[in-house]
């Protein structure tokens, strides 16, 4: 053994120390690891600095912008409510649903991102079933790691692997290459949480909700109203306001009424919401939303060609990702102290309607007249982004609360058709190898920006910059152990240890050690360290090396038994109330169960 053997040998060591501690960032041992590299001598200033050209680098980046756009345009959301309609009462059904669903789409975008929008998705199941939200929570995270396994854009260390397969001479792995083996485990992962997982986790009822200060919009309202109520109305092509602007219309002048916003059905049957100010004109076939006295909105009703309709629970949801409500203080300085709401021109002035006002906590009446003072509480309704300009507004307003839908807005609904349009060209260029899925990646995140599924500033947001850091940092890491021959010690090592033991002892091995390593540290960072000694090891035997990558590839995704393997099963302790030991017992199982069907499979799908 070589003296710069032994000291990539030790710099892996005091990495891995650094990285097992969560005393530094990622990020910083990385780059700790790039400047000891340099300055050793072992690797030269370019190679220290290669791993930020690599080609896993760019194409993750872009796969997480990709993510963010699935993210923005509703994906996830849409799946979420399709378990609440099919799911019904049954824990078993829900379960199902659950994983499955939270695979598919951690298949396809950021499992992390996946499994955040899911977490408030299961705590309203919980809420609306009864149902103890322990026994859905770690059973979805397992099955957003598993989703690892299923395609190649899946998880980073797929990508890894992919690549280094490519650095050694041999094309990489297909789009779905090794799908069967993830659909199998899936399978298994399902079944074994339902007979036996959940078992092991809580049995008791629902828990305590999870407690927070934000309120709906209704509840928001509830303290500036007294008899007011909401109707949607369907202007009919008869209907006198038909082709009329707003502020001509009557509405409110004659029947005391607020409009509040127009639902209109696009050429293309989408669903449109509308603003209203005095200008715009009402079209046949609208539906108007209105508040007011009960008393006003029977008069309304009287009005030839009005009749009465209601939102659909989509077309209710995407009302409330366009307009909200906000609750605002006048601030003890602002301009419109002494002013009454119908002199200020509020609507035009702000964008915004005021729909109450509130005096020492006292709803007031005839809010559109009162003259305003200091410290006054507004109920204002409108679009999300013009309350969100009130914050600029700090002399004029104080937002004290904004109602919580605010938190479940999905941005670019109306994108979605696109979104999934630029991810099936993604996956078909992939699947039919038209061109390198680096180039397909990044057309795809192109073509996330120029069609408005989100914008650049959302994409930088998107990506991952640590975890970029980390991969980058690793692989020439990888290399030194390499180029100083440390991987081939490793693998010359094992095979000694391991006697005469046949390639399945060896694929055992691999998969124990990438999982292993995958416990504690970054799976990626596994994944890029493991990868290398795969294809030596592949070598030394003469056997294929796609069985052994393999094995690396499902063992950085099986990390199941400890909180702290991954963000994906991280977040989840918190709302699940789990403790460690949680982890251990059900993760131990589903380990060793991975294990057998990667035995039983791989060989088959990939001979040695």
């Amino acid at each position: 053994m070589t003296g710069e053997m032994v000291f990539i040998f030790a710099l892996v060591v005091v990495a891995a120390g650094l990285l097992a501690s969560n005393r530094i960032g990622f990020d910083v041992v990385a780059l700790m690891v790039i400047v000891t590299l340099m300055l050793s001598g072992i690797m030269t200033i370019d190679e220290s600095l290669s791993g930020f050209g690599n080609p896993v680098v760019v194409l993750i980046a872009a796969l997480l912008v990709i993510g963010e756009m699935l993210d923005r345009t509703g994906v996830a959301r849409a799946v979420g409510n399709l378990i609440l309609l099919k799911g019904g009462q049954s824990e078993g059904k829900l379960l199902i649903l659950i994983m499955l669903m939270a695979a598919v789409l951690s298949s396809l975008m950021s499992s992390t991102a996946v499994v955040a929008v899911f977490i408030p998705i299961v705590l309203r199941i919980s809420s609306n079933t009864g149902l103890n939200r322990s026994r859905f929570l770690m059973p979805m995270a397992l099955a957003a790691m598993i989703s690892g396994m299923l395609t190649l854009i899946a998880t980073p260390p797929n990508l890894v692997v992919h690549e280094a397969l490519r650095e050694a001479g041999y094309p990489g792995f297909s789009f779905f290459g090794f799908a069967p083996i993830g659909l199998m485990v899936l399978l298994f992962a399902i079944i074994y949480m339902l007979t036996i997982g959940r078992k092991l986790l809580s049995k008791g009822e629902k828990q305590e909700e999870v407690s927070g200060a934000d309120r709906s919009i209704n509840e928001l309202f509830e303290g500036f109203r007294s008899k007011q109520i909401y109707e949607v109305y369907q202007i009919g092509p008869t209907a006198k306001l038909a082709n009329q602007r707003i502020g001509d219309s009557g509405i409110k002048s004659e029947f005391n009424l607020w409009a509040l916003g127009i639902h209109r059905r696009g050429k293309m049957g989408e669903n449109i919401f509308i603003d209203l100010n005095a200008r715009r004109e009402i079209k046949p076939n609208d539906h108007i939303v209105t508040l007011g006295l009960p008393e006003n909105h029977e008069k309304f009703l009287l009005e030839p060609g009005i009749s009465k309709a209601k939102f659909t629970s989509k077309q209710s949801e995407q009302w409330l990702w366009e307009m909200g409500g906000a609750v605002v203080l006048i601030h003890p300085e602002s301009s419109l102290i002494g002013k009454s709401i119908k002199e200020l021109k509020f609507k035009d002035r702000f964008g915004l309607q005021v729909l109450g006002l509130r005096r020492n906590k006292v709803p007031i009446e005839d809010f559109e007249n009162t003259k305003l003072r200091n410290s006054d509480s507004l109920f204002v309704g409108g679009k999300w982004e013009r309350i969100n300009n009130l914050n600029i507004r700090s002399r004029e307003f104080i937002v004290l609360e904004e109602a919580r839908e605010k938190q479940e807005i999905i941005p670019a609904f109306r994108k979605l058709p696109i979104a999934l349009l630029i991810l099936s060209g993604l996956i078909a260029a992939s699947v039919l190898n038209i061109i390198p899925l680096a180039a397909a990646s990044i057309i795809a995140g192109l073509a996330a920006l120029f069609t408005r599924c989100l914008t650049m500033e959302d994409a930088y947001r998107a990506i991952h910059w640590k975890s970029l850091v980390l991969i980058a940092g690793m692989l020439p890491l990888a290399a030194a152990l390499e180029k100083t021959g440390g991987i081939e010690l490793i693998a010359s090592t094992l095979l000694n240890v391991l006697g005469d033991a046949g390639p399945k002892t060896i694929l055992s091995a691999l998969f124990l050690v990438t999982a292993s390593i995958s416990l504690i540290l970054s799976n990626t960072a596994s994944a890029v360290l493991v990868a290398p000694i795969a294809l030596t090891l592949a070598k030394m035997l003469e056997i294929s090396p796609y069985p052994l990558c393999l094995a690396v590839l499902i063992g950085a995704s099986s990390a199941f038994a400890t909180p702290i393997s991954s963000p994906v099963v991280t977040l989840v302790v918190e709302p699940g109330r789990y403790r460690f030991m949680d982890f251990v017992k059900v993760g131990l199982p589903l380990m060793g169960m991975v294990w057998l069907v990667m035995l039983l499979i791989v060989p088959l799908l990939y001979p040695f």
